[in-house]
């Protein structure tokens, strides 16, 4: 089994034309303008922009992009306004935009006016390594310092969700989750490499529907079959994951952006657990990313929560 890449997720958003209400929190960014521009042409969004609108409209004409079918609305406090917009039904996606994750997130998690649900709030990255046509899931890459192990039993749950959404169609096999850590030896010193026994024991017992959860797990054996086979592990999960659950910001962080920016990869991001979809990777994205993200919450989401 294999998740599905980017060129089908775009196949499939193109072909659905789904126009999603998406609003920007911080739209006066070139990036964003340009990659809101191409999406609209495409039918899969119908673009607001938050932010200063005078900024805005003079990169959008220094960029040659029209904003006709894009709505621009004014605000000091962009994250703040996006969120409102999703609680007017006015849009159904949240992007971030140029704003920092900070700023984003304090309206994300506002008691009253966020996009608060109760579950645990993460960064999710799908990412594609082209050369071995690979595509698995990454979490949390931008989010939570440290999980807690209450926590990754309910991203597990998260990861599932998603994972069998991006499964090619009809294809029911259950989602494997690789539970990340520097050894695949339980270590007291190393609390993460407990928490990872433990889900895994969890999983054979049947804790996870839809999943197969298996740790502790290097990188080596969650990606690469030969790294099992040197070591003397075989499990469905060694060398086949298609999701990888961090421990902490650091390690999930330091992944994600080495693969980035070392290897030939496309990769995309959302936060998962969240009242509305929010399309979420980084402010330092091209306009592909963007793309890609939203493509990837399409397919996740459709056209809502």
């Amino acid at each position: 089994m294999s998740l599905r890449g980017f060129d089908d997720l775009y196949g499939e958003a193109d072909l659905r034309r789904p126009e999603v209400g998406v609003v920007v929190a911080g739209g006066a960014d070139a990036t964003v303008l340009v990659a809101m521009a191409e999406a609209s042409r495409r039918g899969w969004v119908k673009p607001i922009l938050v932010g200063g609108r005078e900024r805005i409209e003079q990169m959008a004409s220094e960029l040659s992009v029209t904003l006709d079918g894009f709505e621009v609305i004014h605000s000091e406090a962009p994250a703040v306004t996006a969120c409102e917009a999703v609680h007017s039904g006015k849009a159904k996606f949240v992007m971030k935009g140029q704003i920092p994750t900070p700023d984003l997130m304090r309206a994300v998690l506002d008691k009253e006016r966020g996009l608060r649900t109760g579950r645990p709030i993460a960064q999710v990255v799908l990412m594609e390594i082209l050369r071995d046509q690979r595509r698995f899931l990454l979490s949390d890459t931008g989010i939570a310092i440290s999980l807690p192990l209450d926590k990754k039993k309910a991203l597990i749950a998260e990861l599932t969700c998603i994972g069998r959404q991006l499964l090619p169609p009809g294809e029911m096999s259950e989602l494997k989750i690789a539970v990340m850590c520097a050894s695949e030896k339980q270590n007291e010193a190393m609390p993460e490499t407990i928490h990872a026994a433990e889900l895994a024991a969890l999983s054979q017992q049947g804790e996870f529907p839809g999943a197969i959860v298996d740790g502790p797990l290097s990188f080596d054996l969650a990606y690469a079959q030969e790294a099992g086979s040197r070591k003397g592990l075989a499990s469905s999960v060694v060398g086949a994951a298609d999701a990888m659950l961090f421990h902490d910001l650091l390690s999930a962080n330091l992944t994600v952006k080495a693969i980035m920016y070392t290897a030939d990869c496309r990769f995309g991001g959302l936060l998962a657990g969240t009242l509305a979809p929010v399309v979420f990777m980084s402010r330092a994205d091209s306009v592909e990313t963007r793309l890609n993200s939203l493509a990837l919450t399409l397919a996740v989401y459709g056209g809502g929560s």
